[in-house]
């Protein structure tokens, strides 16, 4: 962090924070230039997942997806650097959560909650959830979401910040079950949201299911922190209602997992994202490569 080549990259990341949105999304636009014409980033990638996904669209339906989905992308970076610098007022105009008395219920009866959530929309304005509940966060529930720590440590500790700026906590994945039973141990309820999307590491149980047209090697490993623990679980459905506008529908999937079969909370999330994702294809991260190594359904 003392590291003096890093200094032009912090003032340039705070100038961009206090701009107004008008002048954000003028920036986004020319970032959108740059990713899809000049630098062609992932574009091969996002091309064959698109046309492999999304067989009920012709040739020109998928393109035009694809260019929206870069727009999007170039929105979520310019608005995930906003976050350094934007009002609470501000967020929750533009940051929406429905459904909100799901959580504060299971907080009042002392209930910890595993959210699946996703790389829909802006994922990282997700964390300002908090200014959303009757509970405050850091005090008498604690509101947490899972992360793998960045190679760089500089950007590590500036993504760490935003991330907390709404007073939320950031737990890393390899210790996210101790850090967990800590806070069970503490008795304070948490909320936390993992994002269960990509393909699983290695080690994690292999549950194959189909997902958007694949057949696909899906994170279990979610599922069974919210069984070892006794957690309820909620699906976070992110829309987009316009530039710089979203919603997030807080939806119950079980508040007692020994109710649902083994692996059926999996199946459930992958159901639910998949239906978001076909909602508006666009606001999905289509960049990650995420059928690299080729699964097969069992029994096929």
């Amino acid at each position: 962090m003392k590291d003096g080549k890093y200094v032009p990259v912090k003032v340039l990341l705070y100038l961009i924070s206090i701009m107004p949105f008008w002048i954000l999304y003028g920036i986004s636009d020319v970032i959108y230039v740059i990713l899809y014409y000049v630098v062609r980033y992932r574009r091969k990638i996002v091309t064959k997942n698109l046309k492999e996904s999304c067989p009920e669209y012709n040739t020109s339906e998928r393109k035009k997806i694809e260019r929206q989905f870069y727009h999007n992308f170039s929105d979520y970076i310019v608005e995930t650097i906003k976050i350094g610098h934007i009002s609470d007022s501000q967020i929750k105009e533009r940051m929406v959560f429905n459904n909100m008395d799901i959580i504060d219920r299971l907080f009042s009866e002392k209930r910890s909650i595993v959210a699946y959530f996703s790389h829909c929309g802006n994922w990282e304005w997700v964390t300002s959830i908090t200014l959303w509940s009757k509970h405050r966060a850091g005090k008498d529930v604690e509101f947490c979401q899972v992360y793998r720590p960045l190679r760089n440590k500089w950007y590590d500790a500036y993504m760490l910040n935003l991330r907390s700026r709404f007073n939320s906590r950031s737990l890393k994945k390899k210790s996210v079950l101790r850090d967990l039973l800590t806070l069970r141990r503490q008795q304070i309820p948490c909320i936390t949201g993992f994002m269960s999307d990509q393909k699983p590491s290695k080690g994690d149980t292999s549950h194959i299911v189909n997902f958007l047209n694949h057949p696909s090697a899906v994170i279990t490993g979610t599922e069974q922190v919210a069984r070892k623990l006794d957690m309820a679980v909620v699906y976070l459905d992110m829309k987009k209602v316009k530039r710089g506008y979203y919603e997030v529908d807080i939806k119950l999937i079980t508040e007692d997992t020994s109710l649902m079969s083994e692996m059926s909370i999996t199946d459930t999330y992958v159901k639910l994202l998949e239906n978001t994702i076909k909602r508006n294809p666009a606001i999905w991260l289509w960049t990650h490569n995420r059928w690299k190594n080729k699964v097969v359904m069992p029994n096929e």
